[in-house]
């Protein structure tokens, strides 16, 4: 995902350049060996703290009920991605069907959202699908919700095939949803042909790495695509097919610019919603909730935590004051 996230800058960072230390945390969020120590490394993981729920079941449904309490709703996680075996996407899906039951048995609004890699998509299509029918039919089960995160460009067809084929029969609104990253160059089409099929989209700006050729390398462009696809997500058209928008930003500027097309077109709060991630951002998060917005907090966790920490950081660099801090002061 491709969510923005703000914190003090750090003067090293300013010297070495963001779009270079960007560059850097996305490849060591690729590292084996350095995720073995990182996760043990007891100053990561208190700052990592502040992103994720905790490792365990139980630690996310807290978190959810929580955040319940205060007005939010919920998007809740499994951290773990391009798992390697059969036994571990089998786990994974396992994990999703729990997380399911545990979220309703809680009656707190929440749904779910997971990473197609995390299911074999990268090594079996047909297993990955296989899993992910059945979570599917789990969430028809309780009336819940799963969101497809998307991965980096290379999985973003497959996942877009998968997905109109679990949808194809389906008469209402889906139980599946989807996401689409503005800086991907493809991304307009996408959204036009996903609303036209009524998909419910999570719209984000995109974290991973990507050439130029296939993602707009400007900050400046990933931003104004934001806006044409917002734009679509809330047009006329969109909302004739059943449309549920949501926006996955903590950018002010952004959030303010949705919202005026909104009021413009005379859409409702309850018929979009804004999506931000926990620990980021709270003031933002409390003032758009008390301001009668519908604001739904990503909430993830589990024991494989460090490519998603890693991809905060890289999202702002200037984030690594945090762990700056952290280092500091023990």
């Amino acid at each position: 995902m491709g969510w923005n996230v703000s914190a003090p800058p750090i003067r090293g960072l300013q010297t070495f350049g963001a779009a270079q230390a960007r560059a850097a945390l996305l490849w060591l969020s690729r590292q084996s060996a350095l995720q073995r120590l990182t996760v043990e490394f007891p100053p990561a993981r208190r700052v990592a703290r502040r992103f994720i729920a905790g490792e365990t079941l139980a630690e996310a449904i807290a978190t959810a009920r929580a955040l319940t309490a205060q007005g939010f709703h919920t998007t809740v996680a499994f951290l773990g991605e391009h798992v390697t075996d059969r036994r571990e996407a089998r786990a994974a899906a396992a994990q999703y069907d729990r997380l399911l039951r545990a979220l309703a048995a809680a009656h707190v609004d929440a749904n779910c959202s997971l990473k197609l890699s995390q299911l074999g998509m990268l090594f079996d299509v047909t297993l990955a699908e296989a899993l992910l029918r059945q979570i599917v039919a789990v969430a028809e089960e309780l009336s819940g919700f799963v969101r497809i995160d998307m991965e980096s460009s290379d999985l973003v067809q497959p996942t877009l095939d998968l997905y109109d084929r679990l949808t194809a029969a389906c008469h209402g609104r889906p139980r599946l949803g989807v996401v689409i990253q503005s800086y991907l160059r493809r991304s307009e089409a996408d959204v036009r042909r996903l609303i036209a099929r009524g998909a419910p989209i999570r719209l984000v700006k995109g974290a991973y790495a990507e050439p130029p050729t296939v993602a707009y390398p400007r900050k400046a462009d990933v931003d104004a695509s934001y806006l044409r696809l917002a734009d679509l997500l809330l047009s006329d058209e969109a909302r004739a097919h059943g449309v549920y928008p949501a926006f996955a930003t903590h950018d002010p500027a952004l959030i303010a610019a949705v919202r005026g097309m909104a009021q413009a077109r005379g859409i409702p709060p309850t018929d979009y919603e804004f999506q931000m991630l926990l620990g980021v951002r709270r003031d933002l998060q409390v003032t758009l909730r008390q301001a009668g917005l519908r604001v739904r907090i990503y909430v993830p966790y589990g024991s494989h935590w460090y490519p998603y920490f890693m991809r905060r950081l890289a999202e702002r660099p200037a984030n690594l004051w945090f762990l700056v801090r952290a280092l500091v002061h023990g």
